[in-house]
């Protein structure tokens, strides 16, 4: 097995980086590929695609970790009735998961050939940041009609579920797209983020078993460890990330995230007509 302590070096960062972006509405996808722009691991383009994607598995396991009680239905501490409310969470959290499912399989490879460029990833980093403050100003006097998860229905769960269609395309954020929505229809920020963080669970599970399918299963030993690495840092971050950003929308807007996506936007803009496009070869 041949892997240099740097790679691993590498491979942490990339997982720190999954760790705080994927929970925040900055979007990760455009961030790791980004970052992957300047700290290359010496792997190849196929297991590289597939890590991008399956890093994410620890943020999800983050997710589990932190909400098992509220998201086991068969716990023993939980009364008929929350149970009961628990079964109904999992059915508006897949029923909310159809539409990116279905767009996602079936315009997957398109997304990876035209929309992975650091130009695509600028632009949505700008254009979802002007969004956020935008739609933070709209509802800047308007009382939530949604603050607690239970009574989110079906069809403003179903709704979010096609903002997360959005988030398809890097640079846009699936949990920023369906922040989003949540908060336009009617949501508070606490339970737009709460029910974005349980939308992901059985999307990203889905997009890892895609991509790990059309990777094959016959890693080297230095892939695996790779892999491992990066899912457990991006696992142990992840819980940071959550954790503060539960706190801190209980007192806070998201106008800060839309501000940090124009800058950083603007500096990637910089960048590309400096430098040019470093995706273009890729």
């Amino acid at each position: 097995m041949d892997l240099s302590i740097m790679d691993l070096l590498k491979t942490i960062i990339l997982g720190v980086v999954e760790g705080l972006t994927e929970w925040l509405p900055v979007s990760s996808t455009g961030h790791m590929i980004l970052v992957d722009e300047f700290i290359q691991l010496d792997v190849s383009k196929s297991f590289m695609d597939m890590f991008l994607v399956v890093i994410q598995l620890g943020a999800i396991l983050a997710v589990v970790a932190l909400n098992f009680e509220k998201l086991n239905p068969w716990s023993s501490w939980k009364t008929r009735q929350e149970k009961k409310e628990t079964f109904s969470l999992w059915k508006k959290v897949l029923f909310a998961c159809v539409p990116a499912a279905v767009i996602g399989l079936l315009f997957n490879d398109y997304m990876e050939k035209h929309f992975m460029t650091a130009p695509v990833v600028a632009a949505t980093l700008i254009f979802y940041g002007i969004m956020f403050i935008l739609v933070e100003n709209y509802n800047k006097h308007r009382r939530p009609r949604v603050s607690d998860l239970a009574r989110l229905d079906y069809k403003t769960a179903f709704i979010i579920g096609m903002f997360q269609v959005l988030s398809l395309i890097p640079g846009t954020s699936r949990s920023g797209s369906t922040i989003l929505g949540g908060i336009i229809f009617g949501t508070s920020r606490y339970v737009a983020a709460e029910f974005t963080f349980f939308l992901a669970i059985p999307v990203m599970f889905g997009a890892s078993l895609l991509k790990i399918v059309k990777f094959g299963l016959d890693f080297s030993g230095s892939e695996l460890v790779i892999l491992l690495v990066g899912m457990v840092t991006a696992f142990i971050v992840s819980i940071i990330s959550i954790k503060f950003l539960m706190d801190y929308i209980k007192t806070n807007d998201f106008k800060v995230f839309g501000w940090y996506r124009i800058v950083l936007g603007i500096v990637v803009v910089a960048y590309l007509l400096m430098v040019g496009d470093p995706t273009v070869n890729n």
